[in-house]
């Protein structure tokens, strides 16, 4: 007796981005994972719960130099998601998958509700994006830009993730919580969690806060933590910068 299946169901799947930290290593591996280490001790939790990629375009390792080094970054408790720029050769079984067509996240299309506290997504592409219209090609366009208010304390455990612009916050940022900007970030009050400006490669965003406490402060990648900020402008109103591969820091009048 052949068994006839009148209630097919059908199964639901989404396309969706998130943002995600990239880690671009470099050679020497132990001395990069020694700089790890060193942010690590000095920021805690920076990785936790974070989804991470592992960026190995153009690095000579082979496969066993990439499955050790995979090896050492979970042993730090650092989750790859996904390996990108990884030559065929290069990945075996039980490798975190290779990805293609990363793009920074400032080509995060903007939503059309306020963007929330703990992170922005991007629609998925449907594939009428390329389809001809009848409307003029224009040669340039300059990007829109864009900013998020926060008209409340950011409290401990709390991210604010806007990549599309600036990013201003009403209050304080308390120890534990971060705010990742793709532009500059503003803080009218005391900063004493982290605060990330230019997050997806503008290196003329800026930091300024009413009051300096931070536990890790980073412009387009290059950070500082709480030990390396200047003892004398602490609790202090001022502005960071970056000039070239260093942060400068000033007090603000």
């Amino acid at each position: 007796m052949t068994k006839v299946l009148t209630d097919a169901r059908s199964i639901r799947i989404k396309g969706r981005s998130f943002l995600a930290v990239v880690l671009s290593p470099d050679l020497p591996l132990n001395d990069w994972l020694a700089r790890l280490d060193d942010l690590a001790a000095r920021s805690a939790g920076f990785f936790l719960n974070r989804p991470v990629v592992l960026d190995v375009t153009d690095l000579p390792i082979d496969r066993a130099q990439l499955k050790e080094f995979l090896g050492e970054l979970t042993a730090r408790n650092v989750s790859i998601m996904g390996i990108e720029g990884a030559r065929p050769s290069m990945i075996a079984a039980g490798m975190p998958p290779v990805l293609k067509g990363g793009r920074p996240a400032g080509d995060v299309e903007v939503a059309a509700t306020e963007p929330t506290l703990e992170a922005t997504a991007e629609k998925p592409k449907t594939g009428d994006e390329d389809a001809p219209t009848a409307a003029p090609v224009t040669l340039e366009s300059r990007p829109v830009l864009q900013s998020l208010v926060i008209r409340e304390p950011v409290r401990s455990g709390q991210s604010i993730i806007f990549t599309e612009g600036d990013v201003t916050v009403i209050g304080s940022v308390a120890s534990g919580a971060e705010v990742i900007a793709g532009g500059s970030v503003h803080i009218y009050g005391a900063l004493r969690g982290r605060a990330m400006a230019g997050s997806v490669g503008n290196a003329s965003a800026r930091i300024f806060c009413r009051k300096l406490e931070a536990e890790l402060i980073a412009i387009d990648g290059i950070y500082k933590v709480a030990e390396d900020l200047p003892a004398d402008l602490l609790g202090k109103p001022v502005q960071l910068w970056l000039d070239g591969d260093s942060i400068m820091v000033e007090k603000l009048n």
